[in-house]
């Protein structure tokens, strides 16, 4: 056959074929992909699957002992706003961008938060930006839009009705016009961990939170006796693949200052029996071809509500987005020695084709793992209600509970894959001496093996001995009146 003018055919591209050829092909990742964010906590461990892979932060959580985060030196910036503000400043940062630089062009960076301003500064430092448009993301991130679209696919919410309330009355009008009671549930359109989640029984509760949900359109649910469930995926060309469920620690007082505040979760293989656990994924496919159809590629997380006492499960929310169940998704789809599913999100914004059987992969996964991979995390933040300044934090790395509950650092970590038993805790501080303390503060993270909560939703009594333990290594000092007052970012979603 005679070759074109001009020169020989182009070599075929190569196609990744099955979980093996995109192992190696991480592996041997030649493309700088870093994660932007405060801290490296929705990421922890991606770095041990991906070559080239770095954490820009803010917030110095490692102290300079992990090899792949950077954190500029100059850090004199301490009135963010919300997660997307960090990103962007650290794109704005000189000291980043060297950093970046040196590495060369063509990067790709990921993010929990983004906003049109984060994707023309990730443009302006020569990086390609691993995520759908940051506008679609807002609009499919509305809890308001997300039910209308779950209601077309045939994915339930709990009784509801959806409306703007200017009063309690006119709230009670719109819950009774549904058949929803006067104990009711009300959530505004966006708002992460709970924040935008309000109890509703009478007028009090109603003027506690009236100035987050007057003027705009909000959600209100008959309340229910539930327990939630986070399941993650990620849409791909293939399919949407799905990891494994798990139930989420709120609002307990230990841990966080806020009513439906989420405070952790606990992973293992019977979460939810057979049959609801084959329901709970199938809703989940279901939402991630909505998210196709609108457009969207890539990881999201879904909260359904498990109803305790008619066994429904509900849509609770879509975050489409990392989230802050990602670690504990990413570490349990390692033990399935395939990958952690963040993989299958870097997959569709790299330049490299690939074949996966989705639906195998799925059917797999819904079989489990063995009953020794049981998972937790707790997200410790500030409760009590003084104002004062850390003088000593403990440290990033893996601590020991010993038998009368005192906890003590064991050695360096990166993350929580070298953790023997339950006796051993992967912490990575938030909180740092010089920052205030004050309640809702983040303190840091704790991951460790074994279940947090009992069979009736309460903390196990190695989970309080945990947080008692961690929270004892924190030292604080009244302020003097000539301290400033200045918050720390929650670092997480």
């Amino acid at each position: 056959m005679t070759a074109p003018l001009g020169g020989s055919e182009p070599a075929p591209r190569r196609v990744l074929n099955g979980i093996s050829d995109v192992r190696a092909f991480f592996h041997t990742n030649a493309v700088p992909l870093y994660f932007i964010s405060p801290t490296p906590f929705n990421l922890l461990g991606i770095d041990r699957w991906v070559r080239n892979f770095f954490y820009l932060n803010y917030f110095d959580s490692f102290e300079g002992a992990h090899s792949r985060v950077f954190v500029p030196r100059r850090r004199d910036r301490i009135d963010f706003g919300c997660m997307g503000d960090v990103c962007n400043h650290l794109l704005g940062d000189p000291e980043t961008l060297e950093f970046i630089a040196r590495r060369g062009l063509g990067g790709n960076a990921c993010f929990v938060m983004l906003d049109g301003d984060t994707e023309a500064l990730a443009r302006q430092a020569g990086l390609n930006v691993m995520h759908p448009p940051a506008e679609l993301r807002h609009r499919l991130g509305s809890k308001i839009v997300m039910t209308r679209l779950a209601n077309e696919a045939g994915v339930p919410s709990v009784p509801n009705a959806i409306g703007r309330v200017g009063s309690y009355d006119e709230l009670t009008a719109l819950a009774n016009n549904a058949g929803l009671g006067d104990d009711l549930v009300v959530e505004a359109a966006y708002g992460a961990a709970g924040s935008a989640t309000f109890f509703v029984r009478g007028q009090h509760d109603w003027d506690q939170c009236a100035g987050d949900l007057v003027e705009q359109e909000v959600k209100v649910m008959k309340r229910i006796r539930n327990v939630e469930v986070c399941i993650e995926g990620t849409v791909t060309r293939h399919g949407t693949v799905i990891g494994p469920a798990m139930t989420s620690l709120v609002g307990y007082p230990e841990l966080t200052p806020t009513k439906g505040g989420w405070c952790g979760n606990d992973v293992w293989g019977e979460v939810l029996p057979p049959a609801q656990k084959h329901v709970a994924r199938q809703m989940v496919r279901k939402l991630g071809d909505v998210l196709r159809r609108e457009g969207y590629r890539g990881y999201f997380e879904v909260d359904l509500l498990h109803d305790l006492d008619s066994d429904e499960l509900y849509l609770g929310e879509v975050n489409p987005r990392l989230s802050g169940a990602s670690p504990m998704t990413n570490l349990t789809t390692e033990a399935y020695a395939d990958m952690p599913l963040f993989l299958f999100h870097l997959l569709e914004y790299m330049d490299v084709d690939y074949e996966l059987d989705v639906d195998e992969i799925n059917e797999r996964w819904e079989r489990g793992y063995g009953d020794d991979e049981v998972w937790g995390q707790l997200i410790i933040s500030e409760t009590a209600t003084d104002v004062e300044l850390f003088t000593a934090t403990p440290r990033t790395g893996v601590w020991r509970l010993d038998e009368e509950g005192r906890a003590s650092f064991a050695r360096q970590g990166n993350d929580s894959a070298t953790l023997l038993d339950e006796s051993e805790a992967f912490f990575m501080r938030v909180a740092a001496p010089g920052d205030l303390r004050c309640e809702g503060a983040q303190l840091g993270v704790l991951i460790t093996r074994g279940h947090l909560q009992t069979d009736d939703y309460q903390l196990t009594e190695r989970c309080r001995r945990w947080v008692s333990a961690i929270k004892a290594q924190f030292v604080s000092t009244p302020l003097t009146p000539a301290t400033p007052i200045v918050s720390r970012l929650v670092a997480r979603a």
